[in-house]
């Protein structure tokens, strides 16, 4: 799919007409991750997906604080001028989208957050450093990435990019390490705390966020609403892409009157 051109390197068009919906991509990830899931929110209005800084087509420039990731959020509504936003995010998407709501409150109509918790202090990206390392780098084709991953594997072949020697993570490790990192060292309640548009949360059965966190976040926000999908892994939306879209459409339809 295109960047649309006038808002940004590293903006997907998906298309559609009206509102503003902008799709956030998790760590690692990039803007169209969200493929089909943005096929039928058109309905909904002009749905246009981000790459974070370092992912995707964005320029590479390096990790960034949550407040930044959350400031490139609110610039890409401003520059489509088409009006208050819906923001619909996964994992940190989603944590990106109720900060955006928290510090720009006149620019987000709606939110909804996939599988991610406000706090996670404690915890480390050791772990994750040995994972990595285990993946058979470079791949020698999407199929590979594709039977490597397994269920995510769809995932995952847009996540990479073909270089000389094969296919390769298109962010940067240390990057992701170091935006990681801050989550372990931070709580986001205060942020979710100011929300004051409608928020849905939609938590995967099972989630490697800490256990009570998800179902809370939306007990703060005064609109807040908790779904959690059964037999959903991380990424929901492609795990339980049914489920996932009832769960959303449902929420939209209500918020946004249709």
């Amino acid at each position: 799919m295109p960047d649309s051109g006038p808002p940004g390197a590293g903006v997907v068009d998906f298309g559609g007409t009206g509102r503003p919906v902008v799709l956030l991509h998790g760590l690692m990830g990039r803007a169209t991750t969200w493929w089909r899931t943005a096929r039928w929110l058109t309905a909904y209005g002009h749905v246009v997906g981000l790459d974070a800084r370092g992912h995707g087509r964005a320029p590479r420039r390096g990790p960034a604080t949550t407040e930044e990731f959350a400031d490139d959020v609110a610039a890409l509504v401003r520059r489509l001028g088409e009006g208050p936003a819906v923001l619909i995010g996964h994992s940190m998407g989603g944590l990106h989208a109720w900060v955006t709501a928290a510090r720009s409150p006149e620019l987000v109509t709606a939110v909804v957050v996939e599988d991610m918790a406000p706090d996670q202090r404690g915890r480390t990206v050791r772990p994750w450093r040995g994972h990595f390392a285990s993946w058979p780098v470079p791949f020698r084709s999407l199929a590979h990435v594709r039977d490597f991953f397994g269920d995510v594997g769809d995932y995952f072949v847009e996540c990479v990019e073909e270089r000389d020697d094969g296919y390769h993570l298109i962010a940067d490790l240390d990057d992701l390490y170091a935006i990681a990192g801050e989550w372990g060292e931070r709580s986001y309640w205060d942020h979710a705390e100011r929300v004051r548009c409608p928020l849905l949360v939609v938590e995967a059965e099972h989630t490697a966020m800490p256990e009570g966190q998800q179902a809370e976040l939306a007990r703060r926000v005064p609109q807040g609403r908790h779904v959690v999908v059964r037999g959903a892994g991380h990424v929901v939306h492609d795990d339980r892409p049914e489920t996932y879209r009832g769960a959303v459409e449902a929420f939209l339809s209500d918020v946004l009157g249709r």
